[in-house]
């Protein structure tokens, strides 16, 4: 998967939550789009000599990327997490491209492909999936049925109904304060 390099750079810097939606919106179609790429034409060309361990992490990899890109795309503008969301998406995206560059891209140049006539199908393919449209995926349909179960921890634990009875952690003080005639608590 390979977003505009730059994009968790200017969401970095961006200094309204306008600015962030729209490089959130920008880098989840460009992610989406070469997903699909790789995924139909890439990949299957360089699968087999590449080997197992790399392709099986690779799809890995973009199985991780599907779903935070998944629940992305649900949650919205202003959800509690979206912005924690993106900048785990931009380091898993960034930790891919390293391993593409790094293990898979080397192996792939070995092999006797016409990458330029690769290069036009998958450039094509591009054009259409822009055109058309990007088609859901499995991990899109899984967000859609855990209907928010698959919250974060803090997540789950903020939307939880308050108890009733606070539980006792300690001791507690009462400490009296003529000025103000208020009690605070310690």
């Amino acid at each position: 998967m390979r977003p505009s390099r730059n994009c968790s750079d200017k969401f970095e810097k961006a200094e309204s939550a306008a600015e962030k939606e729209k490089i959130i919106a920008k880098a989840v179609t460009e992610l989406k789009i070469h997903a699909v790429i790789e995924e139909e034409l890439f990949y299957p060309a360089v699968r087999k000599h590449v080997g197992k361990d790399i392709m099986n992490e690779a799809d890995e990899e973009h199985h991780v990327a599907r779903v935070l890109i998944a629940e992305l795309d649900k949650s919205g503008r202003g959800a509690d997490h979206r912005d924690a969301k993106f900048t785990v998406l931009a380091e898993n995206v960034r930790h891919h491209i390293k391993e593409e560059e790094n293990e898979m891209l080397p192996k792939a140049k070995e092999l006797d492909i016409d990458f330029e006539a690769l290069g036009q199908k998958m450039l094509a393919r591009k054009t259409q999936l822009q055109k058309d449209g990007i088609p859901k995926d499995a991990e899109h349909a899984m967000v859609v049925r855990a209907n928010g179960k698959s919250d974060s921890p803090a997540a789950k634990a903020r939307k939880a109904a308050p108890r009733k009875t606070p539980r006792k952690t300690g001791a507690t003080h009462v400490r009296s304060s003529k000025s103000s005639g208020s009690h605070a608590t310690h």
